[in-house]
């Protein structure tokens, strides 16, 4: 496979430079929030800059995620429904929800083009420098420095939040840290779980050959404490665009580091009758799918992910690398291992990845699909009783409408059964977010909003952390940026009744509309199917 490569995540900078640039607001990470951002702030007439760590723009967006997560369309207004009119256009309608990843990326390219928004790639984040709270400049590994007046940071991991000091949190908290239902250590749901019993250990029922791969540890459910709190996440996995149509389908080609000892898992529960591993295929348009996470064995790896929101560059790098290979692995495993029966081996290698998506990263989106990494701790914290109806704020900055979703945090061995534990999926009504939620306290940055890694438990941000309510952050704090710049203060300052008058100008939804026929469950259910 001459010029055949597979995207990275890192690669230190071979050169430095002194490039300096300024500008009112700058904004790290071209995610949909940051673009959004950038947006409403250069409609409102403040200059502003976007420096993205990686090398393209868009985040998940226009790397996978091509079945959107939407919710209650009704919920989503301003800039976040102008990107599905955008691509409504690129596709000859009025609005799409479904899209392939080069129509996103096309999209993307073309908006911010529009409004003259310098870009730049590949900044790694290095240095952030604060006086007395206020970030005055951040500095990238290639030496480039940035100057503004205000910050934000669109991050999928909040490094610029981080590396301000402002304080954060990692993992699932307990219901009693914020008085939660569905928080924290979660058996007992009934989604994503084995429907047969499958023997854990190496050499079957030889407890002393060791668990299988990808089996963190034995528990007992003596041991484990419903609701209570660890450091884990929820998985992490690509969001991959497939094709069967023959002349534009790339078979899964061999991993760089392929371990089918990873899989034997997988082989026996397929061996014990149940094939579902690809069954979220969402179709999007000319012949391609979005694959997603499905079953008690799929794309999502889970469990290894723990070290991602605070680790290194270099290590993230690794466990970038380590999940594709498992994915990538995985499909091929499928598609080409003699012990897997043979209709699933057709079945799997009658598809393969588009050849004309990610053409210079070999068909591979380039982004890992950050489910959740740090969140910030704010003087208001979104929490699952927002999510549920049961607590209302009054400084609504934008909707949140899917379910609360959080995939599995690990697979274990629990009473002698294979148990992933951690996936939540509970039906919510619209909600409205809190203004409080993207500031920092007071005290550690008077100059930073937080759109993504925003202020919220783990559970609510399993609700809160899909791409239409992340534009609608972004395009919220963009506003409320550009307020905090004409007035010269500091944005926790940002009066909310003139913000509020002007996102509603700006075509945000701000208070769902009880009139309007919604069925949560149902909206579940459509999106999932009934498992």
């Amino acid at each position: 496979m001459s010029g055949y490569r597979f995207p990275s995540y890192y690669q230190k900078p071979m050169q430095t430079y002194q490039r300096k640039h300024e500008a009112s607001i700058i904004i790290y990470g071209a995610t949909p929030a940051g673009i959004t951002a950038a947006i409403q702030a250069k409609k409102l007439g403040k200059n502003v800059i976007i420096a993205e760590f990686s090398n393209h723009i868009g985040g998940i967006t226009s790397n996978g995620l091509g079945a959107t997560d939407f919710g209650a369309k009704e919920a989503i207004g301003g800039l976040s429904r102008e990107f599905y009119r955008k691509i409504g256009a690129y596709y000859g309608k009025e609005e799409q929800w479904t899209f392939e990843p080069k129509a996103a990326k096309k999209v993307f390219q073309d908006w911010l083009s529009s409004y003259e928004i310098p870009v730049y790639l590949k900044q790694h984040l290095q240095d952030v420098q604060v006086e007395n709270n206020v970030i005055k400049q951040i500095t990238m590994e290639d030496g480039s420095t940035y100057q503004g007046d205000y910050f934000i940071d669109a991050s999928y991991e909040g490094d610029l939040m981080a590396r301000a000091g402002v304080k954060y949190s990692v993992g699932r908290e307990s219901n009693a840290t914020y008085g939660e239902t569905y928080n924290g250590i979660q058996f007992g749901h009934p989604h994503h779980q084995y429907k047969t019993d499958i023997d854990p250990f190496v050499i079957p029922g030889d407890a002393d050959s060791g668990l299988l791969e990808g089996i963190t540890e034995i528990t007992t459910s003596e041991k484990e404490i419903q609701g209570s709190g660890d450091n884990r996440i929820q998985a992490y996995n690509f969001r991959l665009c497939l094709t069967k149509e023959e002349s534009n389908r790339f078979p899964f080609p061999k991993p760089p580091n392929y371990q089918q000892e990873r899989y034997e898992l997988l082989l026996r529960y397929i061996e014990s009758g149940v094939w579902d591993a690809l069954n979220l295929h969402t179709m999007l348009v000319n012949g391609k799918t979005d694959l997603n996470n499905y079953g008690g064995f799929s794309t999502d790896y889970i469990g290894m992910n723990y070290d991602w929101p605070d680790a290194s560059y270099e290590e993230r790098e690794r466990i970038f690398q380590d999940h594709l290979n498992y994915l990538l692995g995985m499909l091929y495993f499928l598609a080409n291992d003699h012990r897997v029966p043979q209709e699933i081996r057709e079945e799997v290698a009658a598809w393969g990845l588009s050849r004309d998506e990610f053409i210079e990263t070999g068909h591979w989106p380039e982004q890992l699909y950050i489910r959740e990494s740090r969140r910030m701790i704010a003087e208001y914290v979104m929490t699952d009783r927002n999510c549920l109806g049961e607590e209302e704020v009054d400084d609504s900055i934008g909707l949140a409408s899917y379910q609360m979703d959080s995939h599995h945090c690990r697979r274990v061995v629990l009473d002698g059964k294979v148990v992933n534990e951690g996936d939540v999926e509970i039906p919510i009504s619209p909600y409205p977010i809190s203004l409080r939620a993207v500031l920092p306290k007071r005290e550690e940055c008077q100059n930073l909003l937080v759109p993504v890694c925003l202020s919220s438990s783990h559970i609510a941000f399993g609700s809160i952390r899909m791409e239409p309510v992340f534009m609608i952050l972004g395009q919220s704090v963009g506003a409320a940026c550009t307020l905090a710049a004409k007035q010269g203060v500091a944005v926790q300052d940002v009066g909310y009744p003139e913000l509020k008058q002007l996102l509603l100008q700006e075509g945000q939804v701000l208070e769902w509309d009880t009139s309007i026929e919604d069925d949560p469950l149902k909206r579940m259910e459509e999106t999932f199917g009934k498992e």
